[in-house]
């Protein structure tokens, strides 16, 4: 019996293969390839051909897949790309009146950053390899967006200070959880999320625009994230002991993760639509 659990115990660790910074990243860039026109995917070849130019052999740009990843992997070489760290999340108070005002010094988050590459993609007039880099910055922090201790937080860095098992895996925290374990497993399940979306659909999840997403997305910290990781209110005082993530808190989780990965996919397709279509 012990082997077992510590069997399942190792295939539960920490793999970044599967995190949302891998898996639910490629799996919104593929929703998002999946949705956009044939003209607004040769672009996008057009860009990635001048991948060279970058400067990053060490991070891979050939796929949309490759693009949705790169800035987690650059990042890791701090003193070139460390000043990008604060683009990829928004510490935005859940026990408040939800408000970016205050949260975002010189636009230095995420929701200001899909603003500000998205308006870099659209740009024809700069050079491809400047259009490519914010490419790879939109994708990949639409996806950042949407992942919901990414944009809402109780004073614990969305999650990272609020100790956390997953199951029999001990050592964690709340935001490794809902990045890795939650996200795999919900993403993964079926049915497939990468596929043709309906106008209709395209229509209901694609709609807004940065500041209202990062609402949905704080919304979800506050009223599901948090709530069930606490068994209780969002805002309750955080217990001694590490909460645990459990089969109920997976099983009540896994829709509304699912819902945000296609939101991120249908939102970025329109966001690359109007870009480069």
């Amino acid at each position: 019996m012990m082997i077992r659990l510590l069997v399942l115990a190792l295939l539960a660790l920490p793999a970044p293969a599967l995190a949302w910074s891998a898996y639910g990243h490629r799996t919104v860039a593929a929703i998002a390839e999946a949705n956009i026109s044939a003209g607004a995917r040769a672009e996008i070849g057009r860009l990635l051909a001048v991948r060279a130019l970058i400067g990053t052999p060490q991070c891979a740009l050939a796929t949309i897949g490759d693009v949705s990843v790169w800035p987690d992997c650059v990042r890791r070489d701090r003193l070139r790309w460390g000043y990008t760290a604060p683009w990829h999340y928004q510490n935005v108070n859940i026990c408040a009146a939800f408000t970016l005002e205050g949260n975002c010094p010189g636009g230095n988050c995420v929701y200001r950053q899909v603003e500000r590459n998205a308006a870099l993609l659209a740009d024809r007039s700069l050079p491809r390899h400047v259009r490519l880099e914010a490419l790879a910055f939109l994708v990949h922090f639409v996806g950042d967006l949407h992942m919901p201790l990414h944009a809402g937080d109780r004073g614990d860095r969305g999650g990272n200070d609020l100790a956390a098992s997953y199951g029999v895996v001990p050592g964690l925290n709340l935001h490794w959880i809902w990045d890795s374990h939650l996200a795999e497993r919900s993403i993964s399940a079926a049915p497939d999320l990468v596929r043709r979306y309906s106008p209709a659909e395209r229509a209901a999840m694609g709609s807004g625009d940065a500041e209202s997403w990062s609402r949905d997305s704080w919304a979800v910290s506050r009223d599901l994230a948090y709530p069930r990781a606490l068994d209780g209110a969002a805002c309750s005082p955080a217990p001694d002991a590490p909460v645990t993530i459990d089969e109920a808190d997976v099983a009540a989780s896994r829709a509304m993760l699912r819902l945000q990965i296609q939101r991120a996919g249908l939102r970025l397709a329109r966001l690359l639509e109007e870009a480069l279509g």
